[in-house]
């Protein structure tokens, strides 16, 4: 093969913020590829230094138009545990409930609208209004009733107003989270639909694999998204206060986005690690989906990422449910939580929809935020993405320029980066 192909993408569609991809191949072997991110750094930490304490997870949710509740509550778990407020069972139900429907909404948005196009062989979502109406208006009632399920809980859809230090400023009534209940009930049929749709046309998905370590949130109560300890494929379960030790950030040449590594060059976080690392745990209608699409652990299969989102929206359904009942069974109560207010450095971390999330805080004897790290799950994704491309790009240079370009774009896709949050 002596034909040379060079790729000079900016920037990559359909995902958040902006990626290029750049390539260079001579004679049947890759010269260069690089997984560029070019976008000004956000010093959001420094935004939060000098900040009260009650303001602060408010400004963490600007961090993302799309994570913000996982923002808010990862700020608010590095709070409290900074200045040793304890929460109620309560609150935790609430909170789990609200980070559901975020896993929802983010997941339905990128499988439906991003994603979705990739398998139809076509550039957006818009065609698929004429050849597939009913999964579009299917999608797009999935999303609606996330984003009522954000709103009912954290008092919005996105940038939550509801969520302080120690609780919440208002509960839903017991009446909405009925009327709630019933909706998430009637969504099973919707969701099955949209599922079967994307079943019909798994085969557009590449079958690449590489084995990487998986990182993410575990617990031996639950499929850990609000809490837990950090887990890995590689080595085991370790405690939230070891997270610089596991995501070890580092600056590359060609991103303004940092990278990290732990064991390997890279490792994984998100959906599918999550499935890699806890799919024991999910519910039943989770595992039906799993095994509809063929999805088992360990997978090393990036593009499957997708799938797991799939699984995970199945699993946040049945659960939030079952939180919904729990929540009803003990009866909402008005609780008014004293903060007193002290020194200390807290660490708090959630799964937010692209992977796991740390936020690390100093708190003076003023209530006053004098240090600041957040690390980011696409943060921990951009190495991965690098050597899942210097993989994958050999094995496509019998193809196209333009298969080539296509095929690495999905590679980027399967992540559902949100790339403007990583450069920190």
């Amino acid at each position: 093969m002596s034909r040379e192909v060079k790729i000079n993408l900016e920037h990559v569609s359909r995902i958040e913020g902006h990626g290029n991809i750049v390539m260079n191949s001579k004679n049947g072997k890759i010269q260069s590829i690089k997984w560029q991110v070019p976008e000004a750094p956000r010093f959001f930490e420094k935004l939060l230094t000098g900040r009260d304490y009650q303001d602060i997870s408010h400004i963490a949710s600007r961090i993302c138009g799309i994570c913000s509740i996982a923002h808010s509550l990862a700020s608010l778990k590095a709070s409290e545990n900074a200045m040793g407020v304890v929460i109620s069972d309560q609150t935790i139900l609430l909170r789990k409930l609200a980070l559901h429907a975020e896993n929802i909404q983010s997941h339905i948005l990128h499988v439906g609208y991003l994603a979705a196009p990739d398998l139809f062989g076509v550039g957006s979502i818009f065609p698929l209004i004429k050849t597939n109406r009913n999964a579009v208006t299917d999608i797009i009632k999935l999303h609606r009733l996330a984003n009522e399920m954000s709103e009912l809980i954290c008092g919005r859809t996105t940038h939550p107003i509801t969520l302080k230090v120690g609780g919440f400023t208002k509960i839903p009534a017991e009446e909405g989270l009925i009327s709630l209940e019933e909706k998430l009930n009637n969504s099973f049929d919707i969701f099955r639909d949209v599922s079967k749709t994307i079943l019909a046309n798994i085969d557009k998905l590449p079958n690449f694999e590489r084995e990487t370590e998986y990182i993410g949130l575990v617990s031996d109560k639950e499929y850990a998204l609000y809490d837990g300890m950090i887990g890995s494929t590689d080595t085991g379960m370790h405690d939230i206060d070891e997270y610089l030790s596991i995501t070890n950030e580092f600056v590359v040449p060609h991103s303004t986005a940092k990278y990290t590594e732990h064991m390997r060059e890279s490792y994984m976080v998100g959906a599918l690690a999550r499935f890699n690392l806890n799919n024991s745990r999910i519910k039943q209608k989770g595992k039906e989906v799993a095994e509809n699409f063929g999805l088992e652990s360990p997978c090393f299969n990036p593009f499957m990422n997708n799938v797991a989102q799939l699984v995970e929206v199945a699993h946040c359904l049945e659960d939030s449910i079952y939180i919904i009942n729990r929540l009803i069974d003990r009866g909402l109560h008005d609780e008014r939580v004293q903060v007193e207010v002290s020194a200390g450095r807290g660490i708090g971390a959630v799964e937010a929809p692209r992977g796991i999330l740390f936020h690390d805080y100093v708190i003076d004897e003023d209530g006053k935020c004098i240090k600041a790290n957040c690390i980011i799950p696409t943060n921990q994704n951009h190495a991965n993405i690098q050597k899942d491309m210097e993989a994958f790009a050999p094995t496509l240079l019998h193809k196209s320029r333009d298969e080539i370009e296509h095929n690495l774009e999905m590679l980027v896709r399967a992540y559902d980066p949100c790339i403007s949050c990583s450069t920190h």
